[in-house]
């Protein structure tokens, strides 16, 4: 640990000192035209878009346009985000750059002023669920199809099936079986679902180019969801003893009579297990990817600074950014292991009774 954040003060200091350098070599009035903009090449990475930019080449944008689906006043409208790109306008609707609706898509009303439609546009995070649920879908048939043509517990497994049974054993095994107890196979398909889903959006994410790249499980929205199916499995399945002991806990009577002290902090911690996963996964990753991306930043930022200082800015920078890549990818694992893990924690404390008395 220790290690670690020597590393990253490290990292962050080189950077600070290239941020320092290349703000002299510019001058302190106006930065000059073709000064990299960090801040935007961090945002639009990480952000989501209507669009899926892939590169830049002799001028132009090389990128996959999706389909944006809104509602304005003259009802519904389907059209590709080519139509609205890089300043265009098509019916009325148009990204706006800048103010409260940065970003999204608006229109503009008789008077001038902006309004948001009802947008339910297929974006860049929303195509990567698509297609990371569809990749997982088809690896896990692919592992079961294995199964159903092999005797299990006489051949030895191969290709997928040989990569997803150490980790299914190991979930299934060391995770769900041991936190939730007896009653633990009507929650392994959730949890092994949480796990694979968590754990390739991951990988997908440290993928620089298509399909990966997109900043799935960095996105709150998706951690949220996820750490929602987590609160309604632990609260909508727990029995009578675990709502007991959150509105009726075994304290003495002052703590919760006349005034519900320990009800309150015992419901306030109903929220904040499920919201601490959601905010565990969501800065982890989104951290991750920050850090790797203002690296790379570091080489663009120095090019004004002369050929030496930017081939030993450019040298660090690409040793410490294979190594944090390195380092994501153990994130990426651990991530998925410890929101699985919590969760099984959670929902066996919901199930603690049933599981002392043998109940299923």
């Amino acid at each position: 640990m220790k290690s670690l954040r020597f590393i990253s003060f490290i990292t962050a200091l080189l950077m600070t000192a290239a941020m320092a350098f290349a703000s002299a070599g510019a001058g302190v009035s106006e930065p000059q035209e073709n000064e990299p903009d960090v801040a935007h090449i961090l945002f639009s990475h990480i952000g989501d878009s209507y669009g899926w930019h892939i590169a830049d080449w002799g001028g132009r944008h090389i990128a996959i346009p999706l389909p944006c689906i809104v509602k304005g006043t003259d009802g519904w409208k389907v059209f590709m985000s080519s139509k609205i790109a890089h300043g265009h306008e098509y019916e009325g609707f148009f990204i706006a750059e800048e103010g409260e609706y940065e970003g999204k898509i608006v229109m503009r009303q008789p008077d001038g002023s902006l309004e948001r439609p009802f947008d339910i546009s297929i974006t860049k995070n929303v195509f990567s669920l698509m297609l990371s649920g569809l990749l997982l879908i088809v690896l896990v048939l692919s592992c079961a199809r294995w199964y159903r043509r092999h005797d299990g517990t006489d051949d030895v497994p191969s290709g997928i099936a040989a990569a997803f049974e150490p980790l299914i054993m190991m979930v299934n095994d060391s995770l769900v079986k041991e936190n939730i107890g007896t009653d633990y196979k009507r929650y392994s398909p959730y949890l092994l679902t949480v796990f694979f889903f968590i754990f390739l959006n991951n990988l997908l994410g440290i993928v620089p180019f298509f399909p990966g790249g997109a900043n799935v499980t960095g996105n709150i929205a998706v951690t949220f969801v996820l750490a929602a199916c987590t609160f309604i499995a632990v609260n909508v399945f727990g029995n009578k003893h675990y709502w007991k002991e959150i509105l009726w806990p075994d304290v003495p009577l002052f703590l919760k009579f006349p005034l519900p002290i320990m009800q309150i902090i015992e419901l306030f911690g109903l929220f904040a297990k499920p919201f601490s996963l959601m905010v565990r996964l969501f800065a982890n990753i989104l951290a991750g990817h920050a850090m790797i991306l203002g690296l790379v930043s570091v080489i663009f930022v120095t090019v004004q600074l002369g050929l030496v200082i930017n081939g030993a800015m450019t040298f660090f920078t690409v040793l410490f950014g294979v190594f944090m890549n390195c380092l994501e990818l153990l994130v990426a694992f651990i991530q998925a292991y410890v929101f699985t893990m919590l969760s099984a924690v959670f929902i066996g404390l919901s199930r603690q009774e049933a599981d002392a008395h043998g109940e299923e």
